[in-house]
């Protein structure tokens, strides 16, 4: 409200009140025009009646159809008036170029349906026919495929059978390993039973008793045979074992980058038990000539004299003793003894961490005996405190039995079962459980 006085009368004024109502909304502008000399704007009229608003829908609306022009091209073809001259009297128009059309036989909306429909059949039958053609023809080449890979695989199965079979008699031949000499214990106790089933059912009696100690006599030297085969495959297979330890430390640090290449890397440490291993294998080589044993000695001898103890000592002694030996031209036969001391000593030059690092990660037996304790059990049966790894250990053992060699020795002395058979099952089986692909590492579990 604004308070203003007016004049009445001549000289009496009177206070009036004017109410001035504020605008609800801006007004908007419509144009207008500018006094340029006193700078006054003077903006067009506009209407002071609230537009009506529009209901509020909840989401942002745009509107083109102020701001957009849509145009649409439509040809027309204007009217050409002609005209055509006909016949009549006085003038003559030619019809030799004229052509006579008659019409055609109506065809219904029914008739022509039925002429597609029939169409469409026709269609589908040749189709039909040729997808039948196909399908029988990928089952004929699906049934020639699996009958060729049934042949192909009963062929693989008796391969593998005779394979497996002529493996099995070169172990009985020539073992080498433990399940070999499994198999051999296993044969011999099937032979005991049926010779002792034999005798109970054809003998009685005296002749009983020296059947039964000629077969008692039998055994002892199938045994003893057994055992000289085993001394021979041990010693075979503690040189190759001793090798393949010496080729396991000079092997460089490997692994795979992101992009699946295999990178290398050689320390210092690789490379010094690669210089030992090579000694070694020119050392224990036999039937080389003179002069080559000669130079790998002096280069063993090189080798241990950069350490000064006793174990060295021993070695540059015995090397000595050998190239004086070889001087005086001393038979090979008799330097075999003086060799394999050379050999040993020296394999324990290397397995000392002392002299060669990289072997401290291998050993079974670490230098420092603190980390034997948390893993040593005491075995019964042989009395050795040997580490855990040595125990077997069943699903439903509480406490630790005896170690796998006493385990090993009880099988041949007593109840010589072979458990070949059942671990090529497992193999088997793990391998065509992985042949699967369904993540399944339940058989892996089974011992």
């Amino acid at each position: 409200c604004l308070g203003t006085s007016i004049l009445t009368d001549s000289d009496s004024f009177q206070d009036v009140v004017v109410k001035i109502e504020r605008p609800t909304y801006h007004k908007p502008f419509l144009g207008g025009f500018k006094n340029r000399i006193t700078g006054v704007e003077f903006h067009n009229a506009g209407s002071q009646t609230i537009p009506k608003t529009r209901p509020d829908k909840g989401i942002q609306l745009f509107c083109r159809e102020t701001q957009t022009v849509f145009e649409k091209n439509k040809p027309q073809q204007t009217k050409n008036t002609t005209s055509t001259q006909m016949t009549k009297i006085g003038l003559y128009v030619s019809n030799m170029t004229d052509k006579l059309v008659s019409p055609g036989k109506y065809l219904t909306a029914e008739e022509y349906h039925k002429r597609r429909l029939e169409a469409v059949i026709v269609l589908q039958t040749y189709f039909r026919r040729w997808h039948a053609i196909n399908v029988v023809q990928n089952l004929r080449e699906e049934k020639r495929l699996r009958l060729a890979w049934e042949a192909q695989e009963e062929l693989r199965r008796k391969k593998e059978k005779e394979e497996k079979l002529r493996r099995e008699h070169e172990r009985r031949l020539n073992p080498k390993t433990k399940e070999d000499f499994e198999l051999l214990y296993h044969a011999l106790q099937l032979w005991k039973q049926e010779e002792t089933e034999r005798i109970n059912r054809t003998l009685t009696g005296a002749e009983r008793k020296a059947a039964f100690c000629g077969l008692l006599e039998q055994e002892a030297q199938l045994i003893a045979s057994i055992g000289r085969h085993k001394l021979n495959a041990d010693e075979e297979n503690q040189q190759k074992a001793t090798l393949r330890f010496l080729a396991k430390c000079a092997q460089p640090k490997r692994w795979k980058a992101y992009d699946g290449k295999i990178t290398e890397m050689d320390t210092q440490y690789t490379l010094r038990a690669r210089e030992l291993f090579e000694i070694y294998r020119s050392i224990s080589m036999n039937d080389i000539p003179k002069d080559e044993r000669i130079d790998v000695l002096l280069t063993l001898r090189r080798t241990v004299k950069e350490h000064e103890c006793k174990l060295t000592w021993e070695i540059v002694e015995l090397i000595d003793r050998e190239v004086d030996l070889m001087s005086r031209e001393v038979k090979e036969c008799n330097l075999e003894g003086l060799r394999k001391r050379i050999c040993t000593l020296f394999l324990q030059y290397i397995k000392t961490p002392k002299f060669n690092p990289e072997v401290a990660r291998i050993l079974k037996v670490p230098p420092d005996p603190l980390k034997l304790y948390k893993n040593v059990n005491f075995c019964h049966s042989c009395e050795n405190y040997l580490p855990s790894t040595e125990f077997p250990v069943p699903a439903n053992s509480r406490t630790i039995g005896r170690c796998r060699l006493c385990c090993k020795l009880d099988n041949e002395a007593r109840q010589r079962e072979a458990f070949l058979k059942h671990k090529l099952i497992l193999e088997n089986l793990r391998k065509s459980e992985a042949d699967y692909q369904d993540d399944a590492k339940i058989v892996f579990l089974v011992q």
